[in-house]
Parts: structure tokens; C-alpha cells; sequence
């Protein structure tokens, strides 16, 4: 059985990474994976993929560019974003998604072109339904959860360790900025003076870490904010896995992105820092799913100015506990199978599309004998 992923930002890999890893080990089964990083304009795109899966460790052969699957085909293809890197032929796609946020980018029209849908959590669900794209009836549904956030969960991660390998022994509190990458994210309209504001209290450690795949590409946020970094103040790479980062965290500071759902499974505080023309855009756009009335920005406070951030995270880290019960309903309402999603994707993947073992140890008998 030949398996392929395909996608355009290491966060789509980051997202189907557990699973590729329990794929690999699987008796019969070649896992390929292609895309890579996206230039370029729509219809004309072109994709480095030595460039995306390079710090990945995968073996030599299993990246193939997006030129050569054209003329191959698979027995499986997993994806993480909407429309879907082809290979010449392709028997059964999965869509995975790349998070769950309150701008519900993924509950749209051109997301129906998979056979089957991993779906995150009960609220996804949902807003599938509303939009009368899916139901909880549909064959095409799995309840699976968000393979990706499994390591907050299931006990893989050392905090202590964590800490040590960026830099910070632990006797500060940890703040994560972790933005979105959607244009008039809070980076680009007030996240350095956040960064400065925070710095100035020396209280903190506090990681930055801009989004992989920012719409607005005109400054490379990374190197920009490496002016910050020092004993308190650390860049994390934006192809990086955020979930170690998630992890070690006291708090997160986010606005629209995914992260802030994710971080709910730590029952840790959070501030979101006001992004209005970011909400504006998303609820003017083309089939806009945007949901700040059911939970939202709910889990956390909100900052409405550069200004008012050290006193909303003082505030949080003095009375962690004050949004815990909202939080808790959240995680509850937007994730099937926290700390085993993983666990949960294989299971369905055993029953219903891989080779079972017992038969593929039997050809294996059978072509030694």
C-alpha cells in the first residue's frame, strides 16, 4: 500500500507527523510525503520540498517533489489544508485539518472534496452541519481529534528539559506569543510594543513564536524580532513545533490563531491581544464561518492595546484559575480523543484501509517458502 501527505507549510506535517510515524511501522506500507514550501501565484505554484521537510529526519526516498507525484498513484492521500497537492491518481484522500480557531477556516465548500474527513471535536462537527457540508451521520465522518496535540497529553513531554533546551532555568514565569498569520494579526499591528511592554516588566521568559506560513510576507518576523532576543527574551523558528512550546508555557498570548484552542488542553490562562480589522475581514469574507459568540475569546481575557498586556497577564498569572471551568467546556466541546487522537486515527485506519498484519505476515511466509 502506497501512502502519500502532501502540503504547503510545516504545520501541515507537524499535524499528520504522529500518525506518519505509527504509518511507517506499518508491515506493507510505504508512506510517502511531497508539496513543500509555496511561492508563487494561485494556479501557478511552485513547492520546495527539500526546503519544508528538511528538519524533519525522514528516510532517504520518502520526500518526493509535487512535480513527480503527478505521474504516480496512491492508494491513500492525507492532507491538512483545503485544496488538495494532486498525484496523477489517488483511490481514498483524508482530510486531517490544520487546527480549529473561532474563524473556522476549514468549515467551507472547497473542503468537500475528500472521502474522508478526521474530524477535530463535537464543535467542528457542528459547524459542518450548519453549513450543510457534513453530517454526523455522514460515512465520510471520523471522530478522531487533533493527532498533533497529543503530546500535551500523553506524558512524552519533560518540562525541565524543555526549558533548558531554550535557555530559561525555570524561575520566571514562561509567556508564549504565539500570532496568527492571517493579515492585521496582532504581530503586525501592535506585537512589538506587546514584546516591548512585557520585556520591561523583567519578570517573564518570554518565547516568540511568529506563524510558519504568514499571508503578509513582507517581513520576515524572525529575523526582525532576533533584535529581542537574549537571557529573557527567546525567537522560536516559525517551522518549529509549537506544541513543546505550548507545553512549558505559564501563559499564552495569541489573537485569532488555533494555538489559543490547542492551549485550552492545559487549562492555562490565556490573553488575546484585540485584533478588530483581522475580525472585520474574516466577517465580511466569502462563506464566513466566524463564531465569537460560543466560546470564542471566552477561555481567556482580551487586551485591547499594547498598554494594557502586562497588567492582563499579571492579572492571569495572579488568578490562573479564573477562566478554568470555560477553558475545560471549551477543550471538552472542540476535541474528540484528547492525549489519543493518534491512537484513535489508527484504530479506524486497521479496520478500514490498511493491510491487515496477519495477512501480510502470511505473504510474507508464503513468498520465503
Amino acid at each position: 500500500m502506497k501512502i502519500l501527505f502532501a502540503g504547503y507549510a510545516p504545520v501541515h506535517f507537524r499535524c499528520f507527523e504522529p500518525l506518519y510515524r505509527r504509518l511507517s511501522a506499518w508491515p506493507g506500507v510505504e508512506v510517502f510525503v511531497s508539496g513543500g514550501l509555496r511561492s508563487g501565484r494561485k494556479n501557478a505554484y511552485r513547492y520546495d520540498a527539500a526546503g519544508m521537510y528538511a528538519g524533519f529526519d525522514l528516510p532517504e526516498g520518502a520526500v518526493l517533489s509535487a512535480d513527480a507525484i503527478r505521474d504516480m498513484d496512491f492508494d491513500v492521500q492525507f492532507s491538512a489544508h483545503t485544496k488538495l497537492i494532486p498525484a496523477r491518481q489517488v483511490d481514498r484522500k483524508i482530510q486531517i485539518f490544520h487546527g480549529v480557531s473561532y474563524r473556522n477556516k476549514a468549515v467551507r465548500p472547497e473542503n468537500m472534496g475528500c472521502d474522508n474527513y478526521f474530524v477535530i471535536g463535537p464543535y467542528m462537527l457542528k459547524r459542518f452541519e450548519e453549513g450543510k457540508l457534513l453530517s454526523a451521520q455522514d460515512p465520510r465522518v471520523v471522530n478522531v481529534g487533533f493527532m498533533k496535540t497529543d503530546a500535551l497529553l500523553d506524558g512524552s513531554l519533560n518540562r525541565q528539559a524543555l526549558l533548558t533546551s531554550v535557555g530559561f532555568d525555570g524561575s520566571r514565569p514562561v509567556l508564549l506569543y504565539a500570532p496568527t498569520g492571517a493579515k492585521s494579526n496582532s504581530l503586525e499591528t501592535m506585537g512589538e510594543a506587546v514584546i516591548k511592554e512585557l520585556l520591561a516588566t523583567d519578570k517573564y521568559d518570554l518565547l516568540i513564536k511568529p506563524h510558519d506560513h504568514p499571508k503578509n510576507k513582507r517581513v520576515n518576523w524572525a529575523k526582525y524580532l532576533a533584535r529581542y532576543q537574549g537571557e529573557h527574551c527567546k525567537i522560536v523558528p516559525p517551522a518549529a513545533d509549537v506544541i513543546p512550546m505550548l507545553f512549558i508555557a505559564d501563559l499564552l498570548i495569541s489573537d485569532a490563531s488555533s494555538v489559543a484552542n490547542e492551549y485550552t488542553l492545559l487549562d492555562r490562562p490565556i490573553v488575546f491581544l484585540d485584533t478588530p480589522e483581522l475580525l472585520a475581514k474574516a466577517e465580511t469574507a466569502r462563506n464566513s464561518m466566524l463564531d465569537l459568540d460560543t466560546w470564542g475569546r471566552n477561555g481567556g481575557v482580551v487586551a485591547e492595546t499594547a498598554g494594557d498586556t502586562p497588567l492582563r497577564v499579571a492579572e492571569s498569572l495572579t488568578d490562573p484559575m479564573q477562566h478554568s471551568l470555560m477553558r475545560r467546556r471549551i477543550a471538552e466541546d472542540l476535541f474528540f480523543n484528547p492525549g489519543s487522537a493518534t491512537e484513535s486515527a489508527m484504530s479506524w485506519l486497521a479496520e478500514h484501509v490498511l493491510p491487515s498484519r496477519r495477512s501480510t505476515e502470511e505473504q510474507k511466509n508464503a513468498f520465503g517458502k
